[in-house]
């Protein structure tokens, strides 16, 4: 399978022969840029790797003390969230911010104690929520905040709307000026930003 990334970046290692799970998984970390090292079960395991992931079957072949295990029936999201608290040696973290950016499509940007954990852009309304709504069930932090940008108000609003009967508790919705998030400087010309790049800037903005 080769190397993926940068092995002296890799703290994440998948470690299976299962073709399946292989794809899941390294597609889930690949949409996150996370640096990965692909291993054959029984190879041995570089110290820099805190976590490998592989299947049930293959487990017993792993010689590293942080493993965790993927079967078909569970989201590659899910390995992979606990894949990154692992790395960031966090059980909990202190705050989870979601940025939101509406428009004719939409971007949606998770940050974890300042780390983007994952973004995605080219998401519908109805997508953005339940994304939003399954990455705040799914990331335990004490402080959780969804920042929604104010760019086109009508849409904002709405999704404000939408949020705040179904948010988990604790959890609160915050809009803010999407100034500066839309557009970026490169080599003196202004370019447009994806509304996933957006997203992951309104969750920077107070």
């Amino acid at each position: 399978m080769g190397v993926n990334i940068m092995r002296v970046r890799a703290q994440v290692a998948v470690a299976t022969l299962s073709g399946r799970a292989y794809y899941m998984l390294v597609n889930e970390l690949k949409s996150r840029n996370v640096p990965f090292l692909s291993l054959i079960p029984g190879e041995p395991v570089p110290p820099s790797i805190k976590v490998v992931i592989t299947t049930r079957d293959e487990a017993d072949r792993i010689g590293h003390p942080q493993i965790l295990i993927y079967n078909g029936g569970t989201e590659p999201a899910k390995i992979v969230d606990e894949a990154l608290r692992i790395v960031m040696d966090k059980n909990l973290y202190e705050e989870l911010v979601i940025g939101v950016d509406p428009g004719k499509t939409f971007g949606v940007a998770i940050l974890a104690d300042g780390k983007v954990l994952k973004r995605e852009g080219g998401l519908s309304m109805e997508r953005a929520i339940d994304l939003i709504l399954s990455e705040l069930m799914r990331n335990p932090a004490k402080v959780k905040k969804v920042r929604i940008g104010r760019g086109v108000p009508d849409l904002a609003e709405e999704v404000a709307r939408r949020l705040e009967k179904t948010l988990p508790e604790g959890a609160t919705v915050e809009m803010v000026n999407e100034v500066g998030t839309s557009t970026i400087k490169d080599r003196g010309f202004k370019r447009k930003l994806s509304d996933a790049e957006s997203a992951v800037r309104i969750a920077s903005k107070e």
